[in-house]
């Protein structure tokens, strides 16, 4: 027997002893062989998730706090699902998709996670030198910091391919650039607590109850709309479309399309089978959920104290209290220009608005047109210009001082950046793999990994560049968001199929709850897919529509054949859970 069948034997002789000594025993013993939960969370701890979280905040203040953990906990479900299969059957997703439900849908389920893996892995590498330029070493290289990056998540991911021991390593690595971002979150709302200002925990924690907030434009900014007048329709615009497309991004960044390919290929990776299901569902839960509702909630809570209904510094007041000039960056000056730009537009309309300050030559014209606004307008243009981890990470410095504000900050958002870079390689070399019917030992799997690497590095410097970082992952988010209800449709059909799972399909009354879970989960991705789609114009939509209509069209035409593929596992007799 090898090591690795005498370490899976160990696994599972450690399982079943537990459950007969009950249920703390078990706990205990999910707890010492948790692992791919942890990888799911590294992933979904990145620049979508503090993007989503920091404009959440900016926008909505406390109102929302329920809704990235909603999101994530259906996404949990869909996840604990393709375990279930994956676990019941020991079959690979891609193999069992297009042999018994669709050959389209799992062709579009992989072509969509190698897409999300080339394109996120850009505002990840973004991020990352975000902090290392202008947190921890300002002043750093863009390119060294960039290659730096690229070298350390590439290491990394090698580590992973070097047999069962490799594996372990990368886990540990995983779960502690996981633990440096909850922990370095959670300490700067610790000290926000405990400084003269304060939090109001009573507020915050009310957030966590669902509303309709998230329908409207906030209270808080209210005040400051009504104060523009005749405009007042055109600034909550401005708030209201950016929110719905932060709400997207909050929700897409939850569980995205390739964290769905990620847990079924790393269970197998590690030769779990059916005595593992319920320790696969409860690694999500805990690796996944509980990491992911801290370090969001504080990103949240952050920007919502610092940044909303909060004019910018530098916009309106030029001097701070001790009269000393406020530096603007350039990212956020071009941010509320483009606002007050906007605004102008509204007024005198496109035309003449080109026709007076565009060119050089107008560019005096211009800048004295945005001073003369009211400085209603001007307030509204500061209140909504878009931040980045730097800003906040500013904004901070008085509450917490410099060394938490942008050392340990700075170091919780470098973790981020890495882990997710590091998951989205591993995920690309999988599915590569899969695609070219290699094991996921090849050379195949390393070119795999390094195609999103290299994606993310160069992407990050020729592709990614300009105005606040951050914000560059809400538009790959939703576009993600338009892909998600590919694979939960398809994982719905797979927990339905009797083919596929043999006497391990729930039935009874735990195949109504798992029915009615994954139909709550489907109709949620479902909703945010059609949204942001939406959000786009009128060429794009019809594109988005007719790309995804086309696969469901073409799903139900090009179906999977009845006969089972010989040598393959189907479902035991074992009852499900």
């Amino acid at each position: 027997m090898s090591d690795g069948e005498n370490r899976l034997e160990q696994e599972r002789s450690l399982i079943n002893e537990a459950r007969g000594r009950g249920p703390l025993a078990t706990l205990g013993a999910y707890t010492k062989l948790s692992g791919p939960g942890w990888l799911q969370s590294a992933i979904t701890l990145g620049g979508g998730s503090l993007g989503g979280s920091l404009y959440l905040g900016v926008l909505l203040g406390y109102g929302t706090m329920w809704l990235q953990p909603l999101a994530m906990l259906l996404g949990i479900v869909m996840l604990a699902a393709i375990s279930y299969v994956t676990l019941s059957t020991g079959r690979r997703p891609f193999e069992a998709i297009n042999n018994e439900i669709s050959p389209v849908l799992g062709w579009s389920w992989l072509i969509a996670t190698m897409m999300a893996n080339m394109v996120w892995c850009m505002p990840q590498f973004s991020l990352g030198t975000g902090a290392l330029t202008q947190n921890l070493f300002p002043g750093m290289n863009e390119h060294l910091a960039v290659a730096l990056l690229f070298i350390l998540a590439t290491m990394v991911v090698w580590s992973y391919n070097s047999g069962n021991k490799g594996v372990k390593i990368f886990e540990i690595l995983l779960k502690i650039l996981v633990g440096v971002v909850v922990i370095s979150f959670f300490a700067v709302v610790v000290r926000m607590t405990f400084s003269a200002e304060g939090l109001p925990w009573s507020e915050i924690l009310a957030g966590f109850i669902p509303n309709t907030k998230l329908l409207s434009v906030s209270s808080t900014l209210e005040p400051s709309i009504a104060a523009t007048g005749d405009f007042a329709d055109f600034w909550r615009a401005q708030v209201f479309n950016p929110q719905v497309a932060t709400m997207v991004t909050a929700t897409a960044t939850a569980v995205g399309i390739n964290m769905t390919f990620l847990m079924p290929y790393s269970l197998l990776r590690k030769k779990w089978d059916r005595d593992f299901r319920g320790l696969a569902i409860f690694d999500l839960s805990t690796g996944l959920f509980i990491p992911f509702l801290l370090a969001t909630s504080c990103v949240v809570i952050a920007s919502a104290s610092q940044f909303h209904g909060r004019p910018e510094p530098g916009i309106l007041n030029t001097v701070n209290a001790d009269g000393e000039p406020i530096e603007v960056a350039g990212g956020i000056r071009n941010g509320v220009n483009g606002l007050l730009d906007q605004r102008l537009i509204e007024e005198i309309g496109k035309d003449e608005f080109a026709a007076k300050y565009s060119g050089e030559e107008n560019a005096d014209a211009l800048a004295a047109a945005r001073d003369n606004l009211p400085e209603s307008d001007r307030r509204m243009a500061a209140i909504l210009v878009k931040r980045d981890n730097h800003q906040l990470a500013a904004a901070l410095e008085n509450l917490s001082g410099k060394t938490t504000a942008h050392v340990i900050f700075g170091i919780g958002v470098l973790a981020m950046a890495v882990s997710t870079i590091v998951i989205l390689m591993l995920i690309n070399g999988f599915a590569l793999c899969e695609a070219v019917g290699h094991e996921p030992t090849s050379n195949t799997f390393r070119v795999g990994c390094l195609l999103a690497g290299l994606s993310g590095a160069f992407g990050s410097l020729f592709l990614w560049t300009g105005g606040a970082k951050a914000w560059l992952v809400v538009p790959t988010s939703m576009f993600g968001a338009a892909l998600l209800p590919i694979a939960y449709v398809t994982f719905f059909c797979m927990m339905n199929s009797k083919r596929l799972l043999g006497d391990n399909m729930p039935t009874g009354a735990n195949r109504v709850k798992w029915n009615v879970l994954m139909i709550l989960a489907l109709c949620f991705s479902v909703t945010v897919s059609v949204v942001s789609i939406y959000q786009n114009d009128s060429t794009k939509q019809i594109v988005g529509f007719g790309a995804l209509g086309a696969i469901v069209v073409l799903s139900l035409i090009f179906r999977a054949k009845p006969a089972v593929p010989s040598g393959t596992e189907t479902g035991s007799t074992t009852s499900a859970d």
